[in-house]
């Protein structure tokens, strides 16, 4: 017995008969191998679009961080002392602007005991009319980027004269019912009337402003009386931010500077890590369910064809193949389909990106090690995927099999 066992050959299954027998498998089936593509697809798909759209939103987000946060300066005065006088200096945007690396400025402060805004003169402050008055020489709004819907800004012109104009912003305007200013509309602040010269349809700072009311700063001072807690509003270059930020409270107060407080932007580079980390962190989770349900289907229907094949895997055994020998097949027929959707789903999550973006006019960003290794992440999720199923593949006995 032992010498006959000793003369029949051990079964062998080289890796070329390995992949030709998947590939048999999978044209035998066609429609099932495709619906078992079309899982990994969608999943490999959903996880280049998910991690390129981070990538490409991040870009967004750093490209609108440095346009508007790293190029403000706030500065404020810590002097809370009225008889020392008004904070800002009358040429106090003059001074500003000559400064280097500054595209404009602007001083405003909150009219506090100018009363209730009206369209009509009031007899008594009517409710939903007390709206924030805003004090404001004439760069203010160019230094918040304000964009009208309709008119103009107050000019130096209107400052230096006082004149009793108002620019109003879309919010407080819809309130008042202010939708044109053709024909000069006038409002009433505290009974005081104010021609309508324009109104504010949008701003990239200083967003309460929209909800507001903003007359030029010789005017209020004219008609209420200095103001307190003035600051100042600085549109820089970009990079010249911490520069401005010294140099501003010597330039309007050489005599005293350290009444100033600047406000400057924080380090772009921690803050654009901290947004990318945490984006990154949340696509990446969503690109992980996305493969994780297509992993599933995968194993939901390797598992249908074993069970299927089962008079197939009975007779295999019965000629002498051997449970890794059978496991093998399998796991090379789920490997080669996770592959197969691994590449058409790359190239459908690439084309996804880049199709996001144009519409949305952005620039796309894809991290080639996002890319490049996402159709072996497909042929992985086979792999695992078809794990279960091949183990299920080895326990069939073959007298059972051969039985049903």
């Amino acid at each position: 017995m032992s010498r006959a066992k000793r003369m029949v050959p051990a079964t062998r299954l080289s890796p070329l008969d390995v992949i030709d027998e998947a590939v048999a498998g999978m044209l035998a089936r066609p429609g099932r191998a495709a619906l078992t593509v079309l899982g990994t697809l969608l999943g490999v798909a959903a996880f280049v679009t998910v991690l390129g759209l981070t990538t490409t939103v991040e870009g967004q987000i750093s490209n609108r961080f440095t346009a508007l946060v790293a190029t403000e300066v706030i500065v404020q005065d810590t002097a809370d002392r009225s008889d020392d006088g008004p904070a800002f200096p009358d040429d106090a945007e003059r001074r500003l602007t000559a400064l280097n690396g500054v595209h404009s400025a602007g001083v405003v402060w909150e009219v506090t005991d100018a009363g209730p805004l009206g369209a009509r003169r009031p007899t008594a402050p009517e409710p939903g009319e007390d709206v924030k008055v805003l004090a404001a020489s004439p760069g203010y709004l160019r230094a918040i980027h304000a964009r009208l819907a309709a008119g103009r800004i107050f000019d130096p012109w209107h400052d230096a004269e006082h004149q009793r104009v108002v620019v109003l912003g879309s919010g407080a305007a819809g309130r008042l019912g202010v939708t044109w200013i053709d024909e000069q509309p006038a409002v009433f602040i505290g009974g005081t009337p104010f021609t309508v010269i324009g109104i504010v349809d949008d701003v990239d700072r200083e967003a309460g402003t929209l909800l507001g009311a903003v007359v030029p700063a010789g005017t209020a001072e004219a008609v209420w009386g200095a103001g307190t807690g003035a600051r100042a509003i600085i549109d820089t270059e970009i990079g010249a931010a911490r520069q401005v930020g010294d140099e501003a409270p010597l330039a309007l107060r050489p005599e005293d500077p350290g009444r100033f407080r600047t406000v400057t932007p924080p380090d772009p580079r921690q803050l654009r890590e901290g947004v990318d980390t945490d984006l990154g962190t949340l696509f990446l989770a969503l690109a992980a369910v996305c493969l994780l349900i297509g992993a599933v289907g995968i194993a939901n229907t390797t598992l249908v064809a074993v069970l299927e094949r089962v008079g197939e895997i009975g007779l295999r055994r019965a000629l002498g193949a051997r449970r890794r020998h059978v496991a093998a097949h399998f796991l090379a027929e789920s490997g080669t389909l996770g592959l197969i959707g691994g590449l058409i789903g790359t190239s459908v999550g690439v084309a996804a990106v880049v199709a996001v973006a144009f519409f949305r006019e952005w620039t796309p960003i894809l991290q080639p090690a996002t890319v490049l290794p996402a159709p072996l992440v497909g042929a992985l999720t086979g792999l695992v995927a078809g794990l279960y199923p091949a183990w299920r593949a080895t326990r069939i006995e073959p007298a059972d099999a051969l039985r049903r």
